[in-house]
């Protein structure tokens, strides 16, 4: 029966619009798979051939980012089809590229982008790493990274050797972009996984049947911080910045100012081990205080299975929050900051824990998917092995699921999203210009969803667009806060690290319930410097460059 239902919900997915109601006093949102009419055909392989290689479950992320500089948001989709040992990559089995072409369609325009790549794919990362106002992108994977200058065309290089990112630690898989010493000029983190080399996996099995091993048959790696020179060039400061004291086994970062000093701190979701939370000291050195501060094990003690994160105000006090996604009988933890550099569990208290108990999680976002002014969350969601119904009785194959924000600290799970499958990467951005925010979703051995968000019970809405002068171009790490005329503060931070790697639109979306004007925004930008605007009207996309 569970197998008929899956295939019902994969038979309907490109018909049928999904309705996700939560409680009442809290909008319902409504998506629909949009894919095929959009043209997006890629499939997320992995290269398994029956030998179980660890490398094969964790792939890969999506991108969402503007690479033509056409103001509408195009999709590249990491691949893991080739690498070490596996079979001969088939021809549209590596990496692509989508341009928006801004009526609801994709062109696929990955032969002429240089984007092909190499390798064994698992995260990617975009920003404008020169400053130059052209998106650049990093790709992390096994063996090997890779930095792609953008040409200002849409067209890549890569910039990998030159720019000094060759000295990978084996096995990447997320990576994110932040200017941790306010220079104008953005760095990047490398979250690394665990020590693999082919043909060494050992035979795990569980409940009498070959499956994919646990971390702990692998040891942990440091992650690696590269400072940008601001010539082009990068200098890895693992060592002297003290991130890689730290061995874990990385999957997810967010970045985050948890303790309002004004400088931008980086967080780590760990697989089996405990989290990391790198406190930004400001003399270009980080200290590990995940533990001290609430965020390295969750409220039973356990460290969890993490993978996603992101990093968010979620209940509108102007501290910002972590969510992670963890695998099935863990839950996906939601940490509330309490103020004074901690941060309290509400997991449970939240309904968070319940509901995510039967899922495992990968790639998740925190935006506001109804524009009511409450942040909802979203998860990607699948096993991490393709045989669970042979030693459980859940499948392998799982829906996204979906908790909507009713305030006061209470998120219901709305019904869960059809479609079940092996879900991985997640890429949020309004990729319509409707105002709703979208997701891109990876599905291993599967076409990629393309969930348009449909809504119809929606309040008003205001995107902002940052260019630094001083900052970087992107404006990466400033904190926005915009005032309705209701008078309801919310607050987001321009990034794109966000899930499992994943990377999302930097535009900072907000739902502005029922206010057709923004009363105030106040910008802070990298570095310190504040800008306030009045008296702004909403229904758009604001672009705000530095005074």
């Amino acid at each position: 029966m569970i197998n008929r239902v899956q295939a019902a919900w994969t038979l309907a997915a490109s018909l049928c619009v999904w309705r996700l109601a939560g409680m009442a006093g809290a909008p319902p949102v409504e998506m629909e798979d949009v894919s095929r009419l959009a043209g997006i055909d890629f499939v997320l392989r992995n290269g398994a051939a029956g030998e179980w290689r660890q490398i094969e479950t964790m792939v890969a992320g999506a991108v969402a980012f503007d690479a033509d500089g056409d103001r509408r948001t195009d999709l590249f989709f990491v691949n893991g089809a080739s690498g070490p040992n596996l079979r001969k990559q088939l021809p549209k089995d590596g990496n692509r590229l989508y341009r928006n072409r801004g009526d609801g369609t994709f062109a696929d325009v990955t032969a002429a982008s240089g984007l092909t790549g190499d390798g064994f794919g698992i995260g990617g990362a975009a920003a404008d790493f020169d400053n130059d106002g052209d998106q650049d992108l990093f790709v992390a994977g096994v063996g090997r990274n890779f930095l792609y200058r953008n040409r200002g065309d849409g067209t890549f290089e890569d910039a990998t050797a030159q720019t000094g990112l060759e000295s990978g630690k084996g096995w990447a898989v997320s990576a994110g972009w932040f200017d941790y010493d306010a220079d104008g000029y953005l760095d990047l983190f490398v979250v690394n996984y665990v020590a693999w080399q082919p043909g060494v996996d050992p035979p795990c099995k569980t409940g009498g049947v070959r499956t994919y091993c646990h971390p702990r048959h692998y040891a942990g790696l440091p992650n690696q911080l590269f400072r940008n020179n601001g010539d082009g060039t990068f200098r890895d400061v693992s060592a002297t910045s003290g991130i890689g004291a730290a061995i874990g086994k990385g999957m997810g970062l967010a970045f985050l100012d948890f303790d309002a000093d004004g400088r931008l701190d980086v967080f780590v979701a760990n697989d089996a081990v405990p989290n990391f939370l790198f406190r930004n000291e400001g003399d270009g050195r980080f200290r590990e205080v995940g533990m001290r501060a609430g965020v390295g094990l969750n409220e039973d003690g356990r460290a969890l299975s993490s993978m996603g994160a992101d990093a968010r105000d979620v209940n509108n006090d102007g501290r910002e929050d972590l969510w992670l996604t963890a695998n099935a009988n863990e839950t996906f933890p939601l940490f509330i900051n309490l103020g004074r550099a901690l941060f309290g569990d509400e997991t449970y208290s939240s309904t968070i824990g319940k509901a995510t108990m039967a899922f495992t999680g990968w790639s998740n976002g925190i935006f506001d998917l109804n524009n009511d002014g409450r942040k909802d969350l979203f998860a990607a969601c699948g096993s991490i092995d393709p045989n669970t119904e042979a030693f459980s009785h859940r499948s392998s194959k799982q829906a996204n699921q979906v908790f909507v924000n009713q305030g006061g600290g209470v998120f219901v799970p709305a019904s869960a999203l059809p479609g079940a499958a092996m879900h991985r990467g997640a890429a949020f951005a309004d990729f319509d210009g409707d105002g709703r925010v979208d997701v891109a979703v990876t599905r291993i051995g599967e076409p990629a969803l393309l969930l348009r968000n449909v809504s119809k019970t929606t309040g008003h809405w205001l995107g902002i667009r940052l260019r630094g002068r001083r900052a970087n171009r992107d404006g990466l790490g400033a904190m926005i806060r915009v005032r309705g005329a209701s008078g309801l503060d919310q607050w987001n931070r321009v990034t794109t690290a966000v899930g499992y790697g994943s990377s999302s639109d930097r535009v900072a979306h907000f739902g502005m319930g029922p206010d057709a004007r923004a009363v105030e925004i106040e910008i802070q930008w990298p570095g310190g410097a504040k800008q306030v605007l009045t008296d702004v009207a909403v229904d758009r996309v604001l672009d705000v460059e530095q005074r």
